[in-house]
């Protein structure tokens, strides 16, 4: 198969086209605007694969859109591009609106004048797989409760609006225009390369740097944490395998307190990373109590009965194993770290894409 993997910079993207180069026969074109997530150095290990190709490229950009798919002549398209940090929408809410809503219209659209052309067979086997969150189905009151495929939405950020809007655009253009869609929403991912905003990997590295470890409200809220490198084998799955139409949750079966998972990383570093910070007795001392954020939902859980039956997918690791991958990881792979941190990567993308615009 040739598939077009959108975001493939990000961090589950990376991971997506890291599985499929290392795993499969297929060739991947890789599209990234290459915001501040977006990392080619995650990359690393598959760049030179004559199966890889990248693209530094807007989805929001309908005519290069249009060039890459009559040039890369994809079967498969997996839509990861997105603008995906909560905190980030709530101070800046444009950005997702442009990349999650409009960008998703855009590269719908320049799927459908493409598949349009194909023939009757190829039309058949094409799927367009949209990558989404748990996050469209706002938050649970039960404590038994859990996210079905039929759970109303009722995103509670901006973030989780433009997701839950991007996700309804899908849909549409499978019943109106009979595109081939299906649509996946997980958990939330953690494990190599994530971004250090995120909680596991700011933790971590605000640990090893005697920083405080930040803490939203009394950190009770809940969370299934999926290992990122068994979301990307369920989303390969979900794009070779899933009928048509189809909607699958995919969660990690991990359900962890946020306070629960910064003392189990404080845990690990004890262990990993004995040589503290100067001053810093104990990881556990940093933890620090913050203002909880706005409209923050209080419990995620995914009931992923329907992939493992549908599918044959289950994840692979538990929260313990993937916890220790994730933070031995980080520990091994400082240089990674310190590009994404020090601006080092971002200074490098400009040079380079400029260069080659130029050239």
């Amino acid at each position: 198969m040739k598939i077009i993997v959108t975001g493939g910079a990000g961090f589950i993207g990376s991971a997506v086209v890291r599985h499929i180069i290392k795993n499969t026969d297929d060739h991947v074109l890789n599209v990234d605007k290459l915001t501040y997530a977006g990392n080619l150095e995650s990359l690393a290990e598959v760049s030179k694969d004559p199966r890889y190709e990248f693209s530094c490229t807007d989805i929001c950009d309908r005519t290069s859109l249009d060039k890459l798919f009559k040039e890369f002549q994809p079967d498969a398209v997996m839509h990861l591009a997105a603008e995906s940090h909560v905190d980030r929408s709530i101070t800046g809410s444009a950005a997702f609106i442009e990349t999650n809503i409009i960008g998703t219209y855009q590269l719908l659209e320049a799927t459908r004048h493409y598949w349009n052309e194909l023939d009757d067979q190829k039309k058949q086997a094409f799927r367009f797989h949209h990558i989404s969150t748990d996050e469209v189905y706002g938050d649970l009151e039960g404590t038994e409760d859990l996210f079905l495929e039929t759970t109303s939405y009722a995103p509670s950020s901006p973030y989780s609006a433009s997701k839950a809007s991007s996700d309804h655009l899908v849909r549409a253009w499978q019943r109106t225009y009979g595109l081939p869609t299906v649509v996946t929403n997980c958990s939330n991912n953690y494990g190599p390369y994530h971004f250090p905003e995120k909680l596991i990997p700011l933790v971590i590295l605000n640990a090893l740097a005697g920083k405080p470890l930040p803490v939203y409200g009394n950190g009770e809220q809940i969370r299934d944490w999926l290992y990122v490198e068994d979301h990307a084998r369920a989303l390969y799955k979900v794009v070779t395998e899933a009928k048509v139409g189809e909607t699958y949750n995919i969660g990690g079966h991990n359900e962890q307190k946020n306070i629960d998972v910064v003392k189990g990383i404080c845990t690990l570093l004890e262990e990993l990373a004995p040589q503290k910070p100067a001053g810093v007795t104990a990881y556990q001392d940093l933890i620090t109590y913050v203002k909880d954020r706005p409209g923050h939902d209080l419990r995620y859980a995914i009931d992923a009965t329907k992939i493992k039956n549908d599918l044959n997918w289950t994840p692979e690791e538990t929260f313990e194993t993937g916890l220790r991958k994730t933070v031995q990881w980080y520990l091994d792979n400082s240089t990674w770290v310190e590009h994404v941190q020090s601006g080092e990567y971002q200074n490098w993308v400009q040079q380079q894409y400029q260069a080659e615009k130029a050239g």
